[in-house]
């Protein structure tokens, strides 16, 4: 199981490379609860998402060959494999699916990286990249399912709590389940972690019922981000330990996370990024008495134009 040793070896290997992001205390009546709330402004990290910790501890802690890097992804694990790999002056290819927005899509292509967008899913766009790294041998860099992408994830705790140490309960977006993997093994129980998921990719919360990683549905706003078809198997023990509850989130209530942070804020979050927040705003989790909340805002990849309006 992924350790605090690990992460906190992956934060000193990172560190120079990815953004040290800032908090933003707010007081819970802004949201409607009685509990301080502490956002995470993950979403200001490079490449728009918490995804180059996992990216560069990949990267850094691997040969990688001449042919370079190979990734699938919903669009900002591609993001950040190609500013990693453009940082090291290495080579990427990024398959993406169709659903990946074309604002994604031209992120990827914007460091440099060779982009194949094709097949309906996720899952089609790993099959299409494993294929074509067995034809060159390039070093493939999972988006969650792999011990050091896990890893540099889970530097977003150990941040978390050195810069907010009294917080209560963690709230994280979830899809295939590195962040939260990493999240949760770094907390070990110390902070209570909840998993939250769009109603439409409910993998995680299929999975803790079901006893292990299982197949789920794929669709909704925030599918482009959070649609992974089964969480990683290495993340999945650590769920099963330390990730205390899993709620499931309507696609309205993303929206109208969405809509605050940009009217309250002035912060652009796409879906998935406001996922987390939208079950505190929806009432899908309820802080106990006494709670000090913190939340994950982990990914800034979508239009301006559909967040804030004309």
């Amino acid at each position: 199981m992924l350790t605090r040793h690990a992460i906190a070896a992956a934060a000193l290997r990172i560190s120079g490379r990815v953004r040290h992001t800032p908090l933003l205390h707010v007081p819970g009546a802004e949201f409607g609860v009685a509990c301080p709330v502490t956002l995470k402004l993950e979403l200001l990290q490079h490449a728009g998402s918490f995804k180059p910790r996992g990216a560069f501890n990949r990267l850094l802690s691997a040969h990688v060959p001449a042919s370079g890097v190979i990734a699938a992804s919903g669009g900002n694990h591609g993001a950040a494999v190609a500013y990693a790999a453009r940082a090291l002056g290495v080579k990427a290819e990024i398959f993406v699916p169709a659903l990946t927005p074309a604002a994604k899509v031209a992120r990827i292509a914007s460091y440099d990286a060779q982009v194949v967008q094709g097949g309906e899913t996720y899952a089609e766009a790993l099959i299409a990249s494993r294929t074509r790294q067995a034809q060159t041998g390039a070093l493939e860099v999972h988006a969650y399912d792999h011990a050091d992408v896990l890893a540099g994830q889970g530097t977003v705790g150990r941040e978390f709590e050195q810069d907010a140490p009294d917080l209560t309960h963690v709230l994280v977006a979830t899809g295939g389940g590195g962040l939260i993997g990493g999240i949760a093994a770094w907390y070990a129980g110390s902070a209570q972690v909840v998993s939250v998921e769009p109603e439409g990719c409910p993998g995680l919360h299929d999975a803790l019922r079901a006893g292990h990683p299982v197949s789920a549905p794929v669709g909704g706003l925030a599918a482009d981000s959070l649609g992974a078809r089964q969480v990683g198997g290495l993340m999945f023990p650590v769920a099963q330990a330390y990730v205390a509850a899993a709620v499931l989130v309507a696609d309205s209530a993303i929206a109208a996370a969405q809509a605050l942070l940009w009217d309250r804020f002035r912060l652009v979050a796409e879906p998935g990024g406001a996922t987390a927040l939208s079950a505190l705003l929806s009432g899908r989790f309820v802080p106990p008495e006494g709670a000090r909340v913190g939340v994950l805002v982990c990914g800034s990849n979508t239009d301006p134009a559909k967040v804030a309006g004309p």
